[in-house]
């Protein structure tokens, strides 16, 4: 009697199990939010970031000229005669001191932006895309994390942008700072700084949603042509109005940032209700407001070029993701 040579038993782990025809065991399983990586949410960010604020710096410096007190600003508040101070002054180049602090700040800064915010809005909305509460709390989370990363330079930029500032550039500040005030320095206004971003990305980032949703709802069959044009115009309003809202604490935080240069005043205790009541008790509650308007004229165009960019970055890497799907 002939016997079965095959063995009784064979080990599962042994036998070729068939697979269907697309099976790619090389290529890695995305991510479920956007179809985006991580450190693919990071790049999309810091290239957001670091285009946003290099495009609109000019703008940035006379606001902080317009919100200093002390010996350093213009006298005049006016928008106009505070650009035609700068110009007859120093010069176009005068716009543009401390922009190498912003864009040693920006990039890694706008990284964890917007990486925590997406990953943040994936969390906190429970799978609702329409949840505005989600998506400021996610904005609050994801600006507490950057600011640490950016007030540094950004207080280093401030000071550069001073009319007559003693500094000769980005390193010379950093290391005069260092050896003068101490590391505690370039942190001196971070409470303050997350304090205003706070309400600002909340506003912001649930006004951006809406927006965006709204301008979608309105011509859902051209939604794919026009995103671009949502996504500007979304940012546009979002940024405008977070700024308006916020300017009395960006008051606050450039005297903090430039309190002690070049004349500028110097606080005991750094509270913010003690620069408040400075501030209030030189200019008035008007002083509160100063710079508002190159404020508001920042945030608008910045936000639009944010967005965009930051739209345009995530939809490569999801072209580049789908690609390597197929």
């Amino acid at each position: 009697m002939a016997t079965d040579a095959t063995p009784k038993f064979q080990k599962p782990d042994l036998l070729a199990v068939p697979q269907p025809p697309d099976f790619h065991p090389d290529i890695a399983v995305l991510p479920s939010h956007d179809g985006l990586h991580f450190w693919q949410f990071m790049i999309a960010g810091s290239m957001a970031g670091s285009v946003e604020h290099m495009a609109m710096f000019p703008v940035d410096t006379i606001k902080t000229r317009m919100q200093v007190l002390g010996s350093c600003p213009i006298k005049s508040v006016g928008l106009r005669q505070a650009l035609g101070s700068i110009l007859k002054t120093e010069g176009p180049a005068g716009l543009y001191r401390g922009i190498g602090a912003m864009g040693l700040g920006a990039g890694p800064a706008h990284a964890v932006y917007f990486s925590v915010y997406e990953f943040c809005k994936e969390a906190f909305s429970g799978g609702n895309p329409n949840n505005s509460a989600a998506h400021a709390a996610a904005g609050v989370v994801a600006t507490v994390a950057s600011d640490a990363v950016l007030t540094p330079m950004d207080m280093v930029k401030q000071r550069l942008q001073l009319s007559r500032s003693p500094y000769k550039g980005v390193l010379d500040c950093v290391k005069r700072v260092v050896r003068e005030e101490g590391l505690g320095a370039f942190y001196a206004s971070y409470r303050t700084t997350v304090l205003m971003n706070a309400p600002f990305t909340a506003v912001h980032f649930a006004t951006y949603e809406a927006a965006k949703r709204g301008l979608t709802e309105i011509s859902p069959e051209s939604a794919s042509d026009e995103r671009w044009i949502v996504h500007a115009t979304a940012g546009a309003a979002a940024g405008a109005l977070a700024a308006a809202v916020t300017t009395p604490l960006d008051v606050v935080k450039t005297q903090l940032q430039c309190q002690g240069v070049c004349g500028c005043d110097r606080f005991i205790n750094g509270s913010i209700r003690d620069v408040f009541q400075t501030i209030v008790k030189k200019d008035g509650y008007r002083g509160l407001m100063r710079g508002w308007m190159p404020r508001m004229l920042f945030h608008a165009p910045a936000a639009a070029i944010c967005w965009s960019t930051y739209e345009a970055g995530k939809s490569f890497y999801q072209d580049l993701n789908s690609g390597r799907q197929r």
